[in-house]
């Protein structure tokens, strides 16, 4: 990803302009608009759709099933450990598309830009997009770019939507989990806000902590044409962490989830840091994990092909639906305790994406 990186930057240096910061000029569609997305946006996602330039786009879709999401991410700071905002808007997209079983194919952008970012930022956070937007197989195919006046906003702002064709093997509902389903976590947790807060908050730790922000495009694909409808449900950990998105399951279906401390992977200098703040690895967010319910005679093999992708190297089967204590996560402590873990309460972690 770093070489990638250094050989975009070189391909696409940053255009000389005749202005540092962005204005409300930029915002008004008019001669300012036009330099500055002449100035390189549309060199650098340049693709046969986007180079239409239209307020729209027209692709044909081969017949089956689609999907269709979209998100806006305000996090802050816009730059963090591990990527930013740009980096992290088309990666979140692609991940809720997969997420419905589907590959991500065509995606939309707007900025809503508050008067006063740098332009050297905005050509940063656009470089990131084109990675991110290459490394996942998407095309960035339509957009739109706003101005609001300073104090207004935070920076920047991004609004995307997607759309993807469903796997012709993919049966992705919650109501598909049954009772004997395992429980598989793509790899280990709390990274990404971890990261976030440790900028927010000025926190130096003994070893960086990058944020986990990566796309699922092709390994879900790649687990849908293996296993096919084996796997029932997937979704990504990301606001409110593990523990809600396990809560939300299991109360949605009035059954019960145990699930094993000893099996749920935290990076060393994330545990330190989240024991520093008094913070539950369960409730931090994550953007590059997912959680999958699978038969459990395929569970193993599901692990092993995770582990097999360069973000998955922490995969493991974490837990099993089961008849008892419905409606709640029960965790199995690594000391042979155990303990209901409740759904995150108020906002843990502020704009983490």
């Amino acid at each position: 990803m770093s070489d990638y990186k250094s050989i975009l930057s070189a391909s696409c240096p940053m255009p000389k302009l005749d202005f540092e910061i962005i204005t409300m000029g930029h915002g008004s569609g008019g001669l300012l608009t036009h330099k500055l997305l002449d100035a390189g946006v549309f060199d650098v996602l340049s693709n046969e759709y986007l180079d239409k330039q239209h307020d729209g786009a027209v692709f044909d879709v081969t017949p089956g099933k689609m999907a269709f999401t979209t998100d806006s991410y305000v996090v802050s700071p816009i730059f963090f450990p591990g990527g930013n905002i740009g980096e992290l808007a088309i990666n979140g997209t692609v991940n809720d598309l997969c997420m419905c079983g589907a590959k991500a194919a065509f995606i939309s952008l707007s900025f809503i830009i508050e008067e006063g970012l740098r332009v050297s930022d905005f050509w940063e956070i656009l470089l990131h997009i084109k990675q991110a937007a290459d490394h996942a197989g998407v095309k960035i195919v339509t957009g739109d770019t706003k101005v609001v006046e300073r104090g207004k906003g935070d920076k920047i702002f991004i609004n995307t939507s997607g759309v993807g064709k469903v796997h012709p093997e993919a049966a992705i509902s919650v109501d598909r989990i049954k009772t004997g389903d395992k429980v598989i976590i793509s790899n280990d947790i709390a990274r990404h806000g971890i990261a976030i807060m440790s900028v927010r908050e000025g926190l130096e730790f003994e070893s960086d902590i990058e944020s986990d922000t990566c796309h699922f495009n092709h390994i879900v694909e790649q687990l849908l044409e293996g296993f096919g409808n084996g796997i029932h449900f997937l979704r990504d950990a990301t606001r409110g962490g593990l523990s809600t998105i396990l809560n939300e399951v299991s109360q949605s279906l009035s059954k019960g989830i145990a699930i094993h401390q000893k099996d749920i992977t935290v990076d060393e200098s994330v545990a330190g840091a989240c024991e520093l703040l008094g913070l539950d690895p369960l409730y931090v967010a994550n953007e590059g994990v997912f959680v999958a319910f699978v038969e459990a005679s395929i569970a193993d093999q599901v692990v092993q092909k995770l582990k097999s992708w360069e973000n998955g190297l922490h995969a493991a089967v974490i837990g099993e639906v089961a008849d008892q204590h419905p409606g709640q996560v029960v965790l199995h402590s690594q000391i042979g305790g155990r303990r209901v873990v409740n759904m995150l309460v108020g906002e843990q972690l502020p704009r983490i994406c």
